[in-house]
């Protein structure tokens, strides 16, 4: 997934998503209710579209439960983080922690996959970019965390890989037992995302160095 939705100007966009916090939820999210919130420009109107990839508001208009749950204060941020990884997947295919300084691997990968100029790969940046600077993408990961008992239950685990052997009889008659601990090695499957830009690659590979190689 990668949202081709965007702002020419991303001004207001903070004080946007601010107000969806701070006020109550519409019924209907639309034109008019922006509007009625302070945001009557033409090119606010983008933040419908926006808000409907975010997973914010429906087709139809109506505020989903993660717009509720955007609206409180102690986790808003979270959300908003939940939410960019189910729109923009593919970016975090490239940084599991995309910042400022993945712009250029970004913007290329928007020109790529939608097919679309300089100037617009460049707006879909800077829509993220800001949308980012508001979220908190840490914790957000939708793979389960291992509770404490299973940690445990893996490193007993680890501690009896090694895999007993019987040696030939020594001199007294009696077989000895040896243990032998086998060499491990790790397979990384990595999926590289379709792309013509090697702005792109490079960024990849430049994390693996960063994220693994240096481990």
């Amino acid at each position: 997934m990668l949202s081709k939705k965007y702002l020419n100007s991303v001004k207001n966009l903070p004080a946007i998503m601010k107000k969806i916090i701070e006020g109550t939820a519409p019924d209907k999210f639309t034109t008019e209710h922006l509007k009625k919130i302070g945001f009557a420009s033409s090119t606010d109107r983008a933040v419908l579209g926006l808000l409907k990839d975010l997973g914010f508001i429906s087709d139809s208009g109506s505020p989903t439960q993660r717009y509720h749950d955007y609206r409180n204060t102690s986790k808003s941020n979270k959300i908003l983080g939940e939410a960019l990884k189910d729109a923009y997947t593919e970016i975090f295919h490239i940084n599991e922690k995309p910042s400022q300084s993945d712009r250029p691997a970004i913007t290329g990968l928007f020109k790529s996959t939608h097919n679309v100029s300089d100037q617009v790969a460049g707006f879909m940046a800077n829509t993220f970019l800001t949308l980012l600077s508001l979220a908190d993408i840490t914790g957000t990961s939708k793979l389960s965390p291992k509770k404490d008992n299973d940690k445990t239950k893996t490193e007993d685990n680890h501690s009896h890989t090694g895999i007993e052997t019987l040696s030939p009889m020594n001199n007294n008659g009696l077989n000895v037992i040896s243990s032998i601990v086998p060499n491990l090695r790790y397979n990384i499957e990595i999926h590289l995302p379709s792309t013509k830009d090697i702005e792109v690659y490079n960024a990849i590979f430049k994390s693996l160095r960063e994220h693994l190689l240096n481990e």
